[in-house]
């Protein structure tokens, strides 16, 4: 039986973490040598952003963990105690990880990504009125902007199409004015 069938068929058609039926993936819980039923798990989209920190931390969403790290599948365990680490600062997470019980592998493996010493913040890209940018989006300078190292002065009100996000600086964004491609703060930015 091919994986991903083994694991819908594992989870019912549920998301493994908060028993959402909305569409499944399966997700690798990192760091992964070979894929196998137990470092993987379904989760709904709305988990997995959150995990890779995509959206913002939603703690009502995680209460779901009550119930998931109890499970006997170590990647969902690896998950749950990921999760709760990041959410220490809610006294219920602090509660249900002092409870939780991983043996020196699984604790080991949960470790080794370093995501438990994060806080529960995520770095977005945002504009200057706190709405997250996407790639692919289009924006609206907000102020005149002078590009260094050539003459184009990129006038505020000026529509920038199918923006790029910066990877490693969650304050900039790369995009194309009058056919040059440069890169913009965003907080001089509003999403169009």
């Amino acid at each position: 039986m091919k994986l991903e069938q083994s694991l819908a068929q594992r989870s019912q058609n549920q998301c493994e973490l908060c028993a959402a039926s909305t569409p499944l993936s399966l997700y690798e819980v990192p760091p992964v040598d070979r894929t196998t039923e137990d470092n993987c798990i379904m989760i709904c989209s709305k988990c997995l952003q959150q995990i890779e920190k995509k959206e913002a931390l939603d703690s009502k969403h995680w209460d779901c963990l009550n119930t998931a790290m109890w499970s006997e599948v170590p990647g969902i365990q690896v998950v749950s105690w990921r999760m709760l680490n990041r959410l220490r600062n809610e006294s219920w997470a602090a509660d249900l990880l002092d409870m939780l019980y991983l043996d020196d592998d699984k604790l080991a493996w949960a470790k080794a990504t370093g995501d438990h010493d994060n806080d529960g913040t995520v770095d977005l890209h945002l504009d200057c009125n706190g709405q997250q940018l996407f790639t692919g989006d289009s924006i609206v300078l907000t102020k005149s902007l002078d590009v260094k190292g050539t003459s184009l002065n990129a006038k505020m009100g000026t529509v920038v199409k199918n923006i790029r996000l910066v990877p490693d600086n969650t304050e900039q964004i790369e995009g194309k004015i009058e056919g040059q491609m440069i890169v913009i703060l965003t907080k001089y930015v509003r999403k169009a």
